[in-house]
């Protein structure tokens, strides 16, 4: 992703999510960026292109042992 695509989405996410998420740009792939709340590495966020449209996919694992009382 572009840096100023990377930024508008940011901006969109610390509004609906949280004022301290940041996206980085990933190393060896330009179709995605990575998620951070702090130092923590939290989600992907991935762009689609289908027949002209941009859309934007978050996608967030967790895992079951980090669920606290599990």
């Amino acid at each position: 992703m572009e840096r100023e695509e990377t930024l508008r989405l940011e901006a969109y996410l610390k509004e609906k999510l949280h004022p301290g998420l940041r996206l980085l740009a990933r190393d060896k792939t330009d179709d995605s960026v990575e998620v951070y709340l702090g130092a923590e590495f939290i989600a992907l966020v991935y762009k689609d292109i289908d027949e002209g449209e941009i859309s934007y996919q978050f996608q967030m694992t967790v895992l079951q042992e980090d669920l606290s009382g599990s």
